[in-house]
């Protein structure tokens, strides 16, 4: 045991060079190294070799576990997918159906509400418009519906509901249009009273619950009650429908206009759903948007008429025809004296001659020219003198 223990604990002999010899070869390979790499850059090849050599090495060693999770991220992907594509099929679905339904129930919704009934005859189609935004201040009162120009909404269009006039289009964009409302303070309407035919107009006060007539004298005849439709001026809205009706008449004995006020017959406040109207273009009732020069739609028997022709005059009737204005008498002359002669009275008018008209006579006769007056016939003696004429 003993010689057993001092063999293995003895240092072994002759397995490699001196520490000072080691010592002196790695220095010396160090200093090549490091001149040829300064020179020449030969660690920096090395290192891509050996870069190069250890790659597949690396690759190897990590495709395990990067061929594991590609894998479990691809069966999570693939649930994932199918799950959403289910997801997707059945709202697809779930939005046909909505639609479908959506369809008949706007048709249906529009025959309930009265967009249709109420509609005037002159209307000759009409578009069912859902409000998505209200602006009711004092100042301004609009509305933005979900039409627009693809919709062929215009500037300008009436709009309705089922009890009476809310507006007119005022901005309109692809997708939506804003109306401006008739109790907006910018807002006016022609009106008609009803009962008595007056015709007057209306404006907005900022308040939605009534309109004011600021226009009609203190003895206009209009009471309380009375209902104010369309005039059809404007070239907006149609002829006799339905704006407001009556509330408050005040007269002063100093001021020279009544102070009247209306209330809405529309539903302002809790409207929904508008109606947009497109008006039939020959129809009597329907409003003129060409307010400027002639007319071009109307009435045909109220359009300009031709001026009647000029009355011929007595030359352009015929040899035959019979002057419409008698000739002028010839002036009397005076009394010649025994010696001299009387001067020929005037030839009758010839048949064909133009005869001579008054100044009441609207068309003067075409000038012909002058005749030479006749020579006077020579009296014989011992005859009586011509008598006065």
């Amino acid at each position: 045991m003993a010689a057993f223990g001092t063999a293995a604990g003895r240092p072994l002999q002759g397995r490699g060079g001196s520490p000072g010899f080691r010592f002196t070869l790695y220095t010396v390979l160090s200093i090549v190294v490091m001149f040829l790499d300064q020179r020449h850059g030969w660690v920096e090849r090395a290192r891509y070799v050996l870069q190069a050599a250890a790659y597949p090495i690396q690759l190897t060693v990590s495709s395990p576990s990067a061929a594991w999770r590609w894998i479990h991220g691809s069966f999570e992907a693939r649930e994932a997918l199918q799950a959403e594509n289910q997801r997707l099929q059945a709202l697809q679905r779930d939005l046909e159906l909505r639609s479908m339904r959506f369809e008949a129930l706007a048709r249906e919704n529009g025959v309930l509400r009265g967009l249709r009934d109420a509609l005037p005859p002159v209307a000759e189609r009409w578009l069912a418009a859902e409000i998505v935004n209200v602006q009711l201040g004092s100042l301004r009162q609009r509305v933005l519906i979900n039409r627009g120009t693809t919709n062929g909404v215009f500037k300008g269009q009436a709009v309705l509901d089922d009890k009476g006039l809310v507006g007119q289009t005022t901005h309109i964009g692809p997708w939506s249009a804003e109306v401006i409302l008739i109790t907006d303070p910018e807002h006016a309407v022609p009106v008609q009273i009803e009962r008595t035919g007056l015709h007057t107009i209306a404006v907005g006060t900022g308040d939605t619950t009534f309109l004011a007539l600021p226009y009609l004298p203190a003895n206009a005849d209009i009471k309380s009650g009375d209902l104010l439709i369309t005039s059809g001026l404007g070239g907006v809205f149609p002829a006799g429908y339905p704006v407001a009706r009556v509330t408050e008449v005040h007269r002063d004995a100093i001021q020279p206009l009544a102070q009247v006020r209306a209330a809405p017959l529309a539903s302002i406040d809790t409207d929904r759903e508008l109606a947009l109207v497109w008006f039939r273009a020959d129809h009597p009732a329907a409003p003129i948007p060409d307010t400027t020069g002639d007319l071009r739609a109307g009435n045909a028997a109220l359009q300009p008429q031709p001026a009647p022709p000029h009355p011929q005059s007595a030359s352009a009737k015929g040899p035959g025809a019979r002057p419409t204005t008698p000739p002028a008498a010839s002036p009397k002359s005076p009394r010649p004296k025994p010696e001299a002669a009387a001067p020929a009275a005037a030839p009758p008018a010839e048949e064909g001659s133009p005869a001579e008209e008054g100044p009441a006579s609207e068309v003067p006769a075409p000038t012909a020219e002058p005749e030479m007056p006749a020579a006077p016939t020579p009296t014989p003696p011992g005859a009586p003198p011509p008598e006065k004429q």
